[in-house]
């Protein structure tokens, strides 16, 4: 690619990812440069939903909770195998709010985002209906409501595909050293974790570097900002799944806070987050014992089936780089995002994201480039919302019927193994198992849905190059091997990457 790349984009989580997909596809020729895996911070450590956020509705920010809410529907038609459909059961407490205003929210919820593919509210009587089962005698009412789940991490690397079949070049493990205006450009020292440098040039600067932004601007850039992030960890926990049925439930709890507690891979269950002002290195966020007992208390509050911290299977923790509205309670902070664009007058533009969240990524990095477009004046126009993300061009979004066909055509699988090849690559699958007629083809099995092919697939394809790359964010294999599994793995992929 010739040297100066348009825009060179610091960052390899979903803003960062977002934007140089969004870019690429403008017809920008486009540098990414991630200084870790894609994803390893905040986007593989979140609560896995694509959501409107109900809970904003009580401060009032109903410009983003419409945006979020519309976002399920291009997310859902975009990416069907990794973005799929998620009822919720909001048992009422009345110690919390009243029944009017859940019912007011749940109406503007249904109302405000031109809802389509996804089922209206509806009220539960947890006395008869069998979502209630789960729940305690003391909750007699319920709401349901329908948000999506998605797989985080692999909405990230979706991303970099595309940007890459667009012309985009992927750094993974290369860090900004340093930039510096030049010349009308950006001179930019590029550093890979074997210590190698590389010099490029660009026209224009992205910083979505989520927790690390601030860091970048003044550490890297030598410049700064009037803008800030304000940090929050939220952590989550991994138990047994409980309860019949394939709904979530969201716990009301008496600080105002709400808990999701969602089946998870299969038998497994999902719960969280917690809001906990962070002050520490982002890159050193851990859960601690206060946040286990908070989530466990919680649940036990509704809940038939009690929990304790020894019922924890798996924890993680992440780091939201919130935009800081000097909201005193974190839960209150906006999950909107802002940007700072400086440049102009011969001076190459620097663009930073503050705050944003998942679910808006896509039209975060439109706004992005809408904010970019006096600076590159043969840049086309908006293109992201009508796009399916690699795998998902399936027929009318139909995933159903894909993975009926998908399985049909390939019987020697065993069906949970093909139902993990159809969710996690969608159409791309076919050139996962190219040439494949025997489940002996797949190489070696390394326990549970794990086969050899899979892993070598992710390294030429998808930049994974450790075995938490895949374990822990291209798949959830981890979840399902044994520590002595996870171990045989990692001394192959040691050997193999």
């Amino acid at each position: 690619m010739t040297d100066p790349y348009d825009l060179l984009v610091i960052g390899g989580g979903v803003n960062g990812a977002g934007i140089a997909r969004d870019a690429a596809g403008r017809g920008l020729s486009v540098l990414l440069a991630e200084k870790d895996d894609l994803a390893q911070g905040t986007s593989s450590r979140s609560g896995k939903l694509i959501h409107g956020g109900l809970r904003y509705l009580e401060y009032y920010e109903f410009r983003l909770v419409r945006e979020a809410l519309i976002e399920r529907e291009v997310l859902l038609r975009a990416a069907p195998h990794i973005v799929w459909p998620m009822r919720f059961v909001l048992p009422h407490s009345p110690e919390q709010r009243p029944v009017w205003m859940v019912r007011l929210g749940l109406f503007l919820y249904d109302h405000l985002g031109g809802r389509e593919k996804l089922p209206a509210t509806r009220k539960l009587d947890l006395r008869r209906d069998p979502e209630g089962a789960a729940i305690k005698d003391a909750y007699r009412t319920a709401f349901e409501y329908s948000d999506c789940w998605v797989e985080d991490a692999r909405l990230v690397v979706l991303n970099a595909l595309d940007a890459q079949a667009r012309g985009a070049e992927i750094l993974t493990r290369t860090s900004v050293a340093s930039a510096r205006r030049e010349d009308g450009l950006w001179r930019v020292t590029l550093r890979a974790q074997d210590g190698t440098e590389r010099e490029v040039r660009a026209r224009g600067l992205a910083n979505a570097a989520g927790p690390w932004v601030e860091k970048v601007i003044t550490g890297v850039l030598g410049a700064n900002s009037t803008r800030k992030v304000r940090l929050v960890k939220g952590s989550h926990i991994v138990t047994r799944k409980w309860w019949a049925g394939s709904q979530a439930y969201l716990l009301q709890n008496d600080d105002k806070r709400v808990i999701f507690v969602n089946p998870y891979e299969g038998d497994l269950t999902l719960i969280g987050t917690t809001d906990i002002p962070y002050e520490g290195a982002a890159d050193d966020v851990a859960i601690d014992q206060r946040e286990r007992d908070y989530l466990c208390r919680v649940v036990n509050r509704y809940m038939r089936h009690q929990i304790s911290p020894a019922d924890i299977l798996h924890e993680f923790s992440g780091v939201r780089p919130l935009y800081d509205d000097n909201a005193e309670n974190p839960s209150a902070v906006t999950r909107d995002y802002v940007f700072d664009v400086e440049g102009g007058e011969g001076r190459a533009p620097l663009l930073s994201v503050f705050g944003g969240k998942i679910t808006t990524f896509r039209k975060l990095a439109e706004h992005a480039l809408q904010k970019l477009a006096p600076y590159y004046p043969r840049m086309t126009g908006d293109w992201t919302r009508t796009a399916p993300l690699p795998g998902g061009d399936m027929p009318g979004a139909d995933f159903a019927a894909f993975q009926a066909e998908f399985s049909r055509r390939h019987p020697y699988l065993p069906a949970p193994v093909a139902q993990h090849y159809a969710r996690q690559y969608g159409t791309r699958a076919a050139e996962l198992l190219d040439g494949a007629t025997r489940l002996d083809d797949l190489g070696r099995h390394f326990g549970g849905r794990l086969y050899e092919r899979e892993a070598d697939f992710l390294m030429r394809t998808e930049w994974a190059r450790s075995a938490e790359d895949v374990l822990t964010r291209r798949t959830k294999h981890h979840l399902h091997l044994s520590p002595g599994e996870r171990d045989a793995f990692a001394a192959w992929m040691g050997h193999a990457a």
